[in-house]
């Protein structure tokens, strides 16, 4: 087997690099990769394309989307600590590897492998040989992000340090309607959310689902507008463009909330074969409880609806503990180069991760649900 490094994902045929991936996960999929590439959205915020491949003859049999990184924005496994201490002792950090997808906080596989393949051959392959790449390539550090918890076993068994962290997921116990949902959440919880969205109703609020093929051209920039009015107040210029979201609307679902015939807010939601990811939203105007509604509620009820099992909205969130989001531990495992950073770095990941177990023991014993 051969392992190079193509800097765009011109350089793979989608079906090759789609024959390793999982339907589920639109994130790491061909098309969701290569728009981001495609329309502008990479380059110009420090993230620079350097996939791994793994060719058998001439067949791919495994793949990491991998990045060279020259900041660490967009990456929500924060590690601008590490960067500062690098500085202070007039060391590089950047640039760095990520192997991960741009801009998306949400887990699936990192060590992507054919089926039928010798597939832990080929994960092996990918782990030491991207720790390989990165030496040769003078970056100082390797760092796989939202991987799968056996991808993190794997990376541990080859001498990787390991983090951990939390997230917020609904999951579908076999509901049969938002109802039969609110049914099995203690009483307090349940009347609160009946409270949060009849108040959105009350204030003659209605919100529409639509999927990104039946968007007409006033929703699109109307969508866009909301995401960029949010990224707008909280870290400047937008890093997708309204491109990019239309070339996966065959994967996105806007819901939009509408008061007296204007549009006031939305978000932009993507959908898997079995889960629903909450990605963006943004409003004109703040109405009581229509984040929630936008953002949790009505997500909930689509899952219901279409039979999916899994919602994840986002990153961080305990709020979202209280409407019926489980704490689920999300995973990564990071290579150092510098063998006097990596001691103090595995130190300080040994602390966190016993803060980071507490907590999440912490939000079990306040989960709201009543039966399971």
């Amino acid at each position: 087997m051969k392992l190079t490094t193509v800097s765009s994902l011109d350089e793979i045929a989608e079906a090759d690099w789609n024959a390793l991936v999982d339907s589920d996960n639109p994130f790491i999929q061909y098309d969701f990769l290569h728009a981001l590439e495609k329309h502008d959205c990479l380059d110009p915020w420090g993230w620079q394309s350097n996939h791994i491949a793994v060719y058998q003859d001439d067949t791919l049999v495994g793949a990491s989307p991998a990045y060279i990184k020259t900041n660490s924005y967009g990456e929500f496994v924060f590690d601008w600590a590490w960067a500062d201490a690098y500085q202070r002792n007039n060391i590089d950090y950047y640039p760095k590897l990520v192997i991960a997808v741009p801009f998306t906080p949400a887990y699936g596989k990192r060590l992507l492998t054919r089926n039928g393949s010798d597939e832990a051959s080929i994960r092996e392959l990918l782990i030491r040989g991207t720790g390989a790449i990165a030496e040769k390539q003078n970056l100082s550090s390797a760092h796989w992000l939202f991987c799968t918890k056996h991808e993190q076993a794997e990376l541990a068994n080859a001498n990787m340090l390991l983090r951990s962290d939390i997230q917020f997921h609904w999951h579908n116990n076999h509901y049969e309607n938002f109802d039969h949902f609110l049914s099995c959440l203690n009483s307090k919880k349940r009347k609160n959310i009946r409270q949060e969205r009849n108040k959105v109703l009350n204030a003659g609020i209605k919100v529409s689902l639509i999927p990104g093929d039946e968007l007409n051209e006033e929703q699109w920039h109307t969508l866009y507008d909301f995401y960029r009015i949010t990224f707008m107040k909280k870290s400047g210029t937008p890093t997708l463009s309204l491109e990019f979201f239309q070339a996966m609307r065959h994967r996105l679902l806007a819901i939009m909330a509408h008061h007296e015939n204007r549009t006031v807010a939305g978000a932009i939601c993507f959908t898997g074969d079995n889960t629903l990811y909450g990605r963006h939203w943004g409003c004109y105007q703040n109405y009581h409880s229509l984040h929630f509604e936008v953002c949790y509620y009505a997500g909930i009820q689509y899952c219901i609806e279409h039979n999916l099992q899994r919602f994840e909205p986002g990153a961080q969130g305990e709020h979202k503990l209280a409407r019926g989001f489980m704490p689920t531990r999300t995973y990564s495992a990071h290579w150092i180069q510098h063998e006097g950073f990596r001691e103090a770095i595995g130190q300080h990941l040994n602390h966190e991760a016993n803060a980071i177990d507490d907590y999440y023991q912490q939000l079990m014993a306040s989960q709201p649900y009543r039966c399971e």
